[in-house]
């Protein structure tokens, strides 16, 4: 399909623009690696202007498919849109997959599939432009430009929706959008969602004590019980990246992964080979924190490191201890940003429990192009007031945040 830098009326590009060739593909093996590399945020030696999200690198993207995570098998067909010139140059790129569920998505539209469902419509397949598994903010609108509403953005905003047009399906979905894309979208008239997690923000402290030191006085004593509880029984902590990250590893941290995801989702999202090759393709962007007692590690946590943020994932332990998950996942991930000099932590989905802990509400922003007239109106009608009660819920936790007043 033939798209412009700038649209009118057909979608076609504008009289003294330079046409741009929007083209789908399946799988990450028919994209040119350097040429993804090139794009924005996607390469932490590329050069980029822009920040470095693990989540967006060719690796990581690649891994996920090879290693059978996100393939067609497990109900996420790869659609992603490459923007290319005449000349073939890759200028942008949106990665999406065509999708037969809900699954591994963190945003939930369950209620909107069942109740176009109950109605008559078919919700499934829908497109989803996100990071598979992974509900962290990072870029979506991959360009090697500039600035947030350019026209290589728009270009791919809108060849979404021609796509969806194209498939002859309910809807597209574009997940944890950064702020400084959302524009974007709302300018193509994609729908706003807004939804909330919990952040912990370094504005440049030494230590974690000088962290403790911002926090009112209870706050700050039951930070410090806490940690000492979690450390009891001889509980020792680990932090593996690089070289560290051994199949040895591989294998103890899986058995935690394991654990954890039966329990919680029933059949856990990522294989064991995808841990081995993300720890081969991109060791220096992972994080291992594991904690080990008696000489054997007992429980741990994955977490991927950008630019400027920490970005916590899976958490999964043999053995039970007070307090572990707490110090491992969140009071960790605060020591590991300080002494790296990051500036957030991005500690996973939902959870106001870390608020007691240092992380602050954040708003989350997503976007969604609906085909259907009748959903779409129930869809915006809901949202606007969905949107005023995330607006309300995280002013009222701001002010019940643990740090001193003024």
């Amino acid at each position: 399909m033939a798209l412009g830098k700038m649209f009118g009326q057909s979608g076609e590009a504008t009289s003294q623009e330079s046409a741009f060739r929007l083209r789908v593909v399946s799988s990450f093996n028919e994209i040119d690696e350097g040429a993804w590399k090139a794009l924005s945020s996607t390469s932490r030696d590329g050069g980029s202007a822009h920040s470095y999200n693990p989540f967006v690198s060719f690796d990581y993207l690649s891994s996920l498919e090879k290693a059978g995570c996100a393939v067609s098998a497990t109900g996420w067909l790869g659609q992603h849109l490459l923007l290319e010139s005449d000349t073939g140059m890759l200028h942008g790129a949106l990665p999406c997959y065509l999708k037969t569920h809900s699954q591994g998505e963190y945003v939930f539209d369950h209620g909107w599939a069942d109740a176009f469902e109950r109605a008559g419509g078919h919700y499934y397949p829908k497109l989803q432009a996100s990071i598979p598994f992974t509900p962290a903010t990072g870029p979506r609108l991959l360009t090697r430009d500039t600035g947030s509403c350019t026209p290589t953005r728009l270009a791919l905003a809108a060849g979404l929706k021609t796509l969806t047009e194209r498939h002859g399906i309910s809807s597209a979905h574009v997940t944890f959008v950064p702020e400084n894309e959302i524009g974007v979208f709302k300018d193509q008239d994609y729908l706003h969602r807004t939804d909330q997690q919990f952040h912990f923000h370094n504005p440049g402290y030494g230590s974690y004590a000088e962290f403790l030191d911002t926090l009112a006085s209870r706050k700050r004593k039951a930070l410090k019980k806490e940690r000492q509880k979690a450390l009891e029984n001889d509980i020792e902590i680990d932090w593996l990246t690089g070289r560290d990250l051994t199949e040895s590893m591989w294998d103890t941290f899986f058995e935690f992964y394991m654990d954890t995801g039966s329990r919680k989702w029933g059949r856990p999202y990522l294989t064991r080979r995808f841990f081995s090759m993300i720890g081969e393709t991109m060791p220096d962007d992972v994080l291992l924190v594991m904690a080990k007692r008696g000489g054997r590690h007992v429980a741990g946590a994955i977490n991927f490191i950008g630019s400027d943020t920490l970005y916590g994932r899976h958490w999964g332990c043999i053995e039970d201890h007070p307090y572990l998950h707490f110090e491992v996942c969140y009071h960790q991930a605060i020591d590991f940003a300080i002494a790296r000099g990051l500036s957030t932590v991005e500690a996973g989905a939902q959870g106001q429990h870390k608020l007691s802990r240092g992380y602050l509400p954040v708003t989350t922003h997503s976007a969604h192009h609906i085909t259907h007239p009748g959903l779409r109106n129930a869809v915006a009608d809901y949202l606007s007031h969905e949107r005023a009660d995330v607006d309300h819920i995280g002013e009222v936790l701001k002010r019940h945040g643990p740090f001193r007043r003024g």
